[in-house]
């Protein structure tokens, strides 16, 4: 079995249409995102998109290199096939969830090439289709409609919208989505910036909106009140930063605080991420797979977990539509609906990479 020869980190910048604003005061204008790349002995190289944020897991280009530094002798010389030595690196290396999980999945890529294969071809998929959704920054009511109109003639038919800065205002948006598009589904995402006081008041007019489920409505901190707030059923509750990792996971299922895992490949890999679905499928918990805002090429690893078995909600992989363009030209959707047979004639541009790679000075 070849051995993991090189680790490459390679910075790149895609610009975005509009800016992405979230949470109380998070605000995204472009990718600032790193391509890691695994070389084994036999040349078999695999790829993986560093989702760098340093607002959610105060990762930096900078610490993601000194990360990798750290991570490289650690790595070097291991087989490729070996899991359990491999998983022991990264699990003795904590946090750094964007780094670790790209390495994941670039492991996972390499191997499956030194195998001859591709990774669509181990990851065998458990239905034909799955459904898309799109997210909806906060903005002037106008602007987010304008992005709305933009993704629905793409073909998206659910939308992810984050609120909780201006929760009238919010919930006047929703309401205008709702009349604009109303062929599409809605859920909320509040970025943990509701109120335990607030909460069961807005759940309610959100329900009265035909909400899909909200996201993350509560801090995490307030494990009690999100617990409440479970188990009074207004809106189905998802579960993102609450359940950032397997340890976190098992905590949220022992307290019983949600009904929809939002998987995270981008900070989760390959590894963990089918570890927590087969865990949240076992305990009767529905799951989606999530957008650490990628782009097209982070989004197509993405979207091939979430066609495993117990991913059951619409996922969120159509952020690429919000950039000003890719290195993967990432298949149309139809009605709503992401193919299997589409998805894997996706490929890698090495040539439009080249592009938006950033010179190192």
């Amino acid at each position: 079995m070849p051995t993991v020869r090189d680790l490459r980190l390679i910075p790149f910048r895609i610009p975005l249409k509009a800016p992405l604003r979230w949470g109380k005061s998070s605000e995204l204008a472009a990718l600032e995102h790193a391509l890691l790349e695994v070389e084994l002995s036999d040349g078999s190289i695999g790829r993986a998109e560093v989702a760098i944020r340093p607002t959610i897991y105060g990762e930096t280009l900078g610490s993601v290199r000194a990360g990798l530094e750290y991570l490289r002798p650690r790595l070097l010389g291991l087989e490729a096939d070996d899991q359990e030595a491999i998983r022991a690196v990264l699990e003795g290396f904590p946090y750094n969830f964007g780094l670790k999980g790209a390495l994941d999945t670039a492991l996972w890529e390499a191997w499956a090439r030194s195998e001859g294969e591709e990774l669509h071809q181990v990851l065998k998929p458990a239905k034909h289709r799955v459904r898309v959704a799109y997210i909806l920054g906060l903005g002037k009511e106008e602007e987010v409609l304008e992005d709305a109109r933009m993704a629905y003639g793409a073909g998206v038919r659910v939308f992810k919208v984050k609120v909780g800065r201006d929760l009238e205002a919010d919930t006047k948006r929703l309401l205008r989505l709702k009349e604009a598009l109303p062929e599409a589904q809605f859920y909320a995402d509040a970025n943990e910036t509701l109120s335990p006081e607030a909460a069961e008041r807005y759940l309610l007019a959100w329900k009265e909106l035909g909400l899909l489920y909200v996201e993350e409505p509560l801090p995490i901190e307030r494990v009690a009140a999100r617990k409440r707030l479970r188990e009074k059923g207004i809106l189905p509750l998802i579960a993102d930063d609450s359940a950032m990792t397997l340890k976190d996971l098992r905590r949220e299922l022992e307290l019983n605080t949600f009904d929809i895992l939002n998987l995270k490949p981008a900070r989760t890999g390959i590894t963990w991420t089918l570890e927590m679905l087969a865990l949240a499928r076992e305990k009767g918990k529905k799951a989606m797979v999530g957008s650490q805002a990628q782009s097209s090429f982070g989004a197509y690893q993405s979207a091939l977990l979430a066609f495993q078995q117990g991913v059951t909600e619409p996922n969120e992989l159509a952020f690429h539509l919000k950039a000003e363009g890719g290195f993967l030209d990432f298949p149309t959707f139809r009605q709503g609906w992401l193919y299997w047979e589409d998805l894997v004639e996706a490929r890698f541009d090495e040539e439009a990479f080249a592009r938006y790679a950033l010179k190192e000075v």
